[in-house]
């Protein structure tokens, strides 16, 4: 049997499984939130009053004491006057000192928030800065990156190797800011002062180094872009350098690799799938959309993670997931996840951001299907799907992919797996790949540099499809049931429905009968339609990520 053959008939028993009605999920009440996760978690009045615009955040990295101090410079526009400011920093960090125009300001802390008392009307329409001085231990990631905090090793040469991540636990880890993803500062400047010896690698473009005469040494980075707060990094070690240029739809992006000496000729083998990356998420999604910032691999002490124009790298030089294969069909051996995962990111999250982590599914079921579309474009329209098909297995359906708004909790893991066949069933809604193709790149330029609700992306797709997909949005993304396409044969008539699903699914299915494609617009009310001859044998299109219930009997 062959590979395609195998997978079809594994998806086709996997699809035949059918789920109780009964068994949907019941949310849980916003009761067991606390206020921390109302403050971390929503545009509170003390943040919705003041727009962020630069940030300059100018720090010295200890690693002899584990300590980071310095400052982060705050420029934002009053949209209206208000007395107090919310900035927030988590302990055991502790903010030092507020100055705006040379006045230091009262403050007081609750919890991970700091309350700013301004001290002069903040005037709507102007620009004020303010600068932040803060300092400590900050929190040790015990498991990086799902955990945030500093990662704080050493390399093979007992020199310093360091690393920051932040996605869900937030950025004021590590740094006073706005902690909350609707406001992004337009560009930023990040100075990192380490021990001569090592140097940092963060976002954007290496303005200028300064050798202090305390010997060490101050790395100035400056991100032009707008940049989301877990998208800022730092990655401190004995890193070895080199550059190609990549010819784009844009011009030519400057691509830079920092990795550790020992491993500079596994890098530059390995790192050769970058450029393949660009090429097919530039013909999936339309330009790079940091050509200004430069595109960059960074090795680091962990797996991976997706910050803005700083990839970072802790694959193992090997393909597939740390060597594996995620989908099970051989596909995922042909790439590095990381290097593809993590850059299909540029688009589908640093580009694309949600406002609020319960809308997570957009960063990463278009990062998980942007995987599959690497495939196809390199191995074939059969293999991509093949891969989307054997990633399934992973799939739990075991809480909704949408969150709880507001509190800082993301959904289910299945944003992944599930939303990444969530998406290759719109796919199939549409029909067409070139408009499917249209769509994506039409994502990427209407929604460039922007913040946004997960719901601007479903309307945009129901759009963009000319299909009313609220339904099957309320389906795949707030519920966990499969929906099952139940069916019988009498005669040489063919009746189905959906069932398992919720109120008013209507999503259209590719069917074959004998052999013989047909399209069908199954409702949750039994359809029939004359198939024109009897004893036909039904096959329902993998592709589509429902469960199938043949109810004729014998």
């Amino acid at each position: 049997m062959s590979r395609s053959s195998l997978l079809i008939t594994s998806a086709l028993v996997m699809f035949s499984m059918s789920f109780p009605a009964e068994a949907q999920y019941i949310p849980p009440s916003l009761k067991q939130f606390t206020r921390q996760d109302s403050l971390r978690g929503s545009i509170t009045p003390e943040r919705a009053w003041w727009d962020l615009k630069f940030y300059h955040l100018d720090i010295k990295v200890n690693p002899s004491d584990s300590t980071i101090f310095g400052t982060n410079t705050v420029v934002y526009k009053a949209l209206k006057g208000a007395p107090v400011m919310q900035i927030d920093l988590q302990e055991p960090l502790n903010l030092l000192k507020a100055v705006q125009n040379g006045k230091e300001l009262v403050f007081n802390r609750e919890g991970n928030v700091y309350w700013i008392h301004m001290a002069e009307s903040q005037e709507p329409g102007k620009i004020y800065s303010l600068i932040l001085s803060y300092g400590g231990k900050p929190k040790i990631s015990l498991r990086p990156p799902w955990e945030g905090g500093i990662t704080w090793k050493m390399d093979k040469n007992n020199k310093p190797f360091i690393a920051s991540t932040c996605q869900e636990d937030g950025a004021s880890l590590w740094w006073p800011c706005k902690d909350h993803m609707y406001d992004e500062p337009d560009s930023m400047l990040i100075s990192v002062n380490v021990p001569s010896g090592v140097m940092d690698v963060s976002n954007g473009r290496l303005r200028s180094v300064v050798k202090q005469k305390n010997k060490t040494t101050t790395y100035n980075w400056f991100v032009a872009n707008p940049i989301d707060n877990y998208g800022v990094n730092i990655n401190i070690a004995d890193y070895a350098h080199f550059s190609e240029v990549f010819k784009g739809e844009k011009g030519n992006l400057d691509c830079n690799y920092y990795v550790l000496k020992e491993n500079l000729e596994k890098a530059r083998e390995q790192f050769k799938q970058a450029p393949m990356m660009l090429a097919a998420f530039e013909h999936w999604f339309g330009p790079y959309p940091f050509y200004e910032d430069g595109y960059k691999l960074v090795e680091v002490p962990y797996l991976g993670m997706e910050h803005q124009s700083s990839v970072t790298y802790g694959n193992g030089y090997r393909n597939g997931y740390r060597g594996i294969d995620l989908s099970g069909t051989g596909w995922g051996d042909k790439f590095d996840f990381i290097i593809v995962h993590e850059s299909g990111h540029e688009w589908f999250a640093n580009s694309i951001t949600y406002e609020d982590v319960a809308d997570m599914w957009v960063h990463e079921s278009f990062a998980n299907y942007s995987e599959s579309l690497y495939v196809e474009y390199y191995f074939g329209k059969e293999a991509g799907a093949e891969y989307v098909l054997g990633c399934r297995q992973n799939i739990r359906n075991d809480r909704p992919i949408t969150g709880i708004y507001n509190v800082n909790k993301s959904g289910s893991g299945d944003m992944y797996y599930k939303g990444g066949s969530m998406l290759h069933s719109i796919r199939q809604i549409v029909g067409d790949d070139e408009k499917w193709r249209a769509i994506l790149r039409g994502m990427n330029r209407d929604f460039y540099h922007q913040v946004v609700k997960g719901s601007q992306i479903e309307n945009y797709l129901s759009e963009k499809t000319g299909r009313n997909l609220k339904p099957f949005f309320d389906q795949y993304l707030r519920d966990i049931r499969i929906p099952v396409f139940e069916y019988f044969i009498k005669g040489t008539k063919l009746s189905f429905r959906w069932n398992n699903c919720v109120s008013g699914f209507n999503m259209p299915l590719k069917i074959f009968v004998s052999g013989k494609e047909m399209k069908i617009e199954p409702t949750t009310m039994f359809t029939s339609v004359d198939l024109g001859a009897s004893n036909a044998v039904i096959v329902v299109d993998p592709n589509y990520y429902i469960a199938a219930l043949n109810m004729t009997g014998k």
